[in-house]
This record gives structure tokens, C-alpha cells and sequence, in this order.
């Protein structure tokens, strides 16, 4: 007599999430909880701009500014694919206009200008548009006399605008020495990953430089630089915690604590 087994349950898509840290399939509710943190080995999920503004500052408070401001095509430049075309799927994917959101909230009762990137645009490379928006949301700081923070996600300038991109780091460097100048304060806080321009310019200029956990922070390639000073960097080069550990970070704060951080760090700043 045929003997037939209990048919095995579907297992619904989505249900768990493998962590790029340890490998673990984790159950996504729980990654959730925790604010897109592996219960396993804490590794920090990149997550959105948006999602920042909702972790990182008060409920409602946040008014966005210069949502219009989006990128053009100067150069006309076509690689592989166009850039025209390229920002095109950026846009519909990600629903931002840049890689980049700025505007004014409250961090725990305190007001403050508030920058936050997005990595999955064109992988939060600066190009003129997030140089122009990043540097009018310093100056509405300077003008309004509030604490400026930003949250940085970057793979460096970006190549489709040439000299056009290069020049945003003097710009947002040049508007940060105007806020330093007139006392704002100015808190950077860099995720992973945060490379090339970026670093080289307005993230590395914070009063107080915060990074999470684990996040990988540097300019260029572990294989271009091995290949440049020819020598062999060790394992952990470019980690939050080997640059916490030769003083270019202030602090590694987990994800759950970078609110409440930054709050106590206005009050001391101001």
C-alpha cells in the first residue's frame, strides 16, 4: 500500500534575510526590530535616506528642502549605458531625484539641519546636484544658527560629471569653514560604506565624527592602495574600528544609540 508523507509547507519569500556579515539566514522580522541590525553577529544593513530620517530625528518633524533639485547630463556622457538614462532608473527605483535628502528637523526635541544619503542612487555618488544641496542645507545652518547633522553613504564622486563632481568637495569643504566660523556645530556620522570623495571632503570635517559598527571607511581600494605603497594592509584596514583606533573616528555608536548620541553631542556642541 502507497504511503504518502504530509506535504512540506511553503516557505514564504521574504521570510528570511541572509547577513552579509556572518551568512546567517535570519528571520526578517527580527532584523527589523532591531532597526536592520543582525540579531547574530550585529551587522548593520545599509538602509535608505529615508530611513535615517525616520531612525535618526523626531516624528513629523522633518521638512524636507530642495526635493526639485535634480541632475541633468552636462557632459552628454554615455559609457556602457547613458547617464541620462541612468538617472532615469535611479529616479523610478529609489523614488529620490538625488542620492542625497536634506532639511530641518527636530533630533529629540532639539532643532537641527539634517543630510542624509542614499546608496542605492547611483551608489550615493556626489555629483553636482548633491554637492549644491548638501552645501545650501550648511548655509540655511549657518543662517538659522542650528547644529548641522549628516549621515554619509558613498562610493566617492561621480565619474559621469568629471571636474563638475570633483569641485563639489572645495564647495561643501568651503561652506562647512562658513558654519565652523560663525560657532555651528557640525556632526558627521559615516556608514557603511563611505569612500573616495566623500570621505576626502565634508564627512571627515565633523566636530564630532560618529561611524556604526563594522562600517567600511576609507578613499580608494584595498587593492589599489596594496598595490601603491606595495606592502600588505591587514585584514581589519578600513573598518570603523581600525579608524576609531588611529584617531580618524571620534566613536562607533550602534544604530539604536546614534539618536540619543547626537542629541546629547548638540547639547554639549551648543
Amino acid at each position: 500500500m502507497l504511503r504518502f508523507g504530509k506535504r512540506k509547507k511553503q516557505v514564504p519569500d521574504g521570510l528570511f534575510v541572509k547577513c552579509d556579515g556572518c551568512g546567517t539566514l535570519v528571520y526578517r522580522k527580527n532584523v527589523e526590530a532591531l532597526l536592520q541590525v543582525c540579531p547574530e553577529c550585529n551587522y548593520h544593513f545599509r538602509i535608505g535616506a529615508w530611513d535615517r530620517v525616520r531612525l535618526h530625528t523626531d516624528e513629523g518633524s522633518f521638512e524636507e528642502i530642495d526635493r526639485s533639485l535634480a541632475s541633468c547630463d552636462p557632459l552628454e556622457f554615455v559609457a556602457a549605458k547613458a547617464y541620462k538614462d541612468q538617472l532615469k532608473k535611479y529616479a523610478e527605483t529609489t523614488g529620490l531625484t538625488e542620492a542625497i535628502i536634506c532639511g530641518t528637523c527636530r533630533i529629540e526635541e532639539r532643532p537641527a539641519v539634517f543630510a542624509a544619503m542614499d546608496f542605492r542612487f547611483s551608489g550615493g555618488s556626489m555629483g553636482s546636484v548633491v554637492g549644491e544641496k548638501l552645501t545650501r542645507a550648511i548655509e540655511l545652518a549657518t543662517e538659522k544658527d542650528l547644529p548641522l547633522v549628516t549621515v554619509a553613504a558613498s562610493g566617492g564622486a561621480r565619474m559621469q560629471e568629471s571636474a563638475l563632481s570633483l569641485m563639489q568637495m572645495a564647495k561643501t569643504c568651503a561652506a562647512l569653514n562658513r558654519l565652523d566660523k560663525a560657532g555651528g556645530p557640525y556632526i558627521s556620522v559615516v556608514t557603511h560604506m563611505t569612500t573616495g570623495g566623500v570621505t576626502a571632503s565634508w564627512a571627515s570635517m565633523g566636530d564630532v565624527i560618529i561611524a556604526e559598527p563594522g562600517a567600511m571607511i576609507g578613499f580608494t581600494g584595498r587593492r589599489v592602495m596594496e598595490q601603491t605603497i606595495k606592502q600588505e594592509l591587514p585584514p581589519e584596514f578600513q573598518t570603523a574600528e581600525f579608524q576609531l583606533e588611529h584617531g580618524f573616528l571620534d566613536m562607533i555608536v550602534e544604530r539604536k544609540e546614534i539618536k540619543p548620541t547626537v542629541a546629547r553631542l548638540i547639547d554639549y556642541l551648543t
